[in-house]
Order: structure tokens, then sequence, then C-alpha cells
């Protein structure tokens, strides 16, 4: 795997530190500067092109990453290579297990993704060194959790309409870290295709193509060049999705 990187080492905070997402809303935003310059000597910030593995399923795992940008798509594989969806990650999430030696998933580059990766045995020293660090963690693996059980619904009760309304609306509210979180309307490129998006809410593809279709003709949605989608009211969105 070809990638792109780039050292972040620096005094005081790292420069690239200073405007990175994961540094004012992920883990990183417990560390203080001293330890955000400990971390920098040891980390790299680096791109991937969508498609590329990032983890394997039973691989050694040797170090994390802080999404900086795109959308990393989590999947689990059976014995006969059958595979399912199971999440998507997107910046600030923390990508990695901590304390466990082989990693239990794998996650592929959904969309050319930017990394900030940092071995595994210095993250884990802070972990031990800083509370807040370890609480941090704890909130966003609890946070998943509640994610998850949200998507157990979805999956479990909601309508073909409904959960193409979901998903949309997930991927619009967190695709792009920059977006004002009161933003009434949303405009993004689809980080699936039609065929990960069926596997994703345990639909046909023929359904998926025609609930964006009835989306699209009740105007909540407008899709250009089959993947551009613009949502013009998410409160319309949010209401069609059954939340």
């Amino acid at each position: 795997m070809k990638t792109a990187r780039q050292d972040i080492h620096s005094s005081g905070i790292p420069v690239l530190c200073q405007s990175c997402e994961a540094r004012h809303r992920g883990v990183c935003g417990a560390l203080n500067p001293d330890q955000l310059v400990g971390l920098a000597k040891t980390s790299s910030k680096h791109k991937v092109e969508p498609g590329m593995e990032l983890i394997g399923d039973a691989e050694t795992v040797e170090s994390y990453s802080n999404v900086l940008s795109g959308v990393v798509k989590l999947t689990k594989s059976l014995s006969d290579g059958r595979q399912q969806i199971v999440g998507l990650q997107f910046a600030p999430d923390f990508l990695g297990r901590p304390f466990r030696a082989e990693s239990t998933i794998n996650a592929e580059a959904a969309t050319a993704v930017s990394l900030c990766s940092f071995p595994k045995a210095t993250l884990e020293r802070m972990i031990k060194e800083s509370p807040e660090l370890e609480h941090r963690l704890l909130k966003q693996t609890l946070n998943e959790l509640d994610e998850a059980r949200d998507w157990m619904v979805t999956l479990g009760r909601k309508t073909a309409s409904e959960k193409m309304a979901s998903f949309l609306l997930m991927i619009a509210r967190n695709i792009d870290p920059t977006i004002d979180p009161t933003a009434k309307s949303a405009a993004f490129e689809l980080p699936l295709t039609r065929s990960d998006i069926a596997d994703f809410l345990g639909l046909t593809i023929e359904t998926v193509s025609r609930q964006l279709t009835r989306l699209r003709t009740d105007g909540l949605i407008r899709i250009e060049n089959n993947r551009h989608v613009t949502v013009n009211s998410l409160a319309r969105l949010e209401q069609r999705s059954g939340a």
C-alpha cells in the first residue's frame, strides 16, 4: 500500500494538531501540549486511496489512527467468504481497539481517507498516564455501542424507506466534521456503492435504487452524477427516517 507520509514533529502544540478535528473533538483533545508533542514525535499523517485495507481481521495490531477525513468501512467476514458491513467511521473517530493483540474486524477506506497514525505502545503508555485520555476512549466506545443499538432498531424494525432515510441522514451529519451541526441542509458524495448500501441496510440493490428514486421524487433529495446527494431539508429527512 502506497501512502504519502508527513511527520508532524514540532515544539509546543504541533502545527497540524492545532486545526485537527481529532485534536479538538476526538481523543487527542484529552492531551495537554506536552503530551501532544510526545505523541507527535512518533506519529505520521498519511492518505489512503478508496478500497485499500487499513487493517484485516485477525491481523496483529501495531498502530492506531485518528480519522482526519473520509469514511472508513468496518466489516466482518465469515469462514466461507461472506461479508457484512457492521459500521462506518468518520472524522474524528479513533480507529483501533486498545489492549488487543489482534484485530477482530476488517477496516477499509470507503473513500479517500486521511489518517494520523501512532504506534500501539506509545498510545497505550499514554492511556496509563492520562485518565482523561482513557475517559475519552471509553466515551467513544460507549457512543459506538449506543449507535450500534440504534442501528439494530433500524435494521430490525424500520421499513425500507425509513432505512434509506436513516442512512442518508447519518452520512449528512457525519461525513464532513467542519459542517455546522445546526445546518438545515447538506450536500455530499455517497461514500458507498449501491451494493454496499444494500449490504449495510439489509436490502437488495433494486430496493436501494427504488428508495433513492422515491426520496428524489418526493423532493427530499437531489442526486447528480449518480453519487452527489443534496438534502434540501434535514428535518424532513429525519421525519422520513422514523426517528
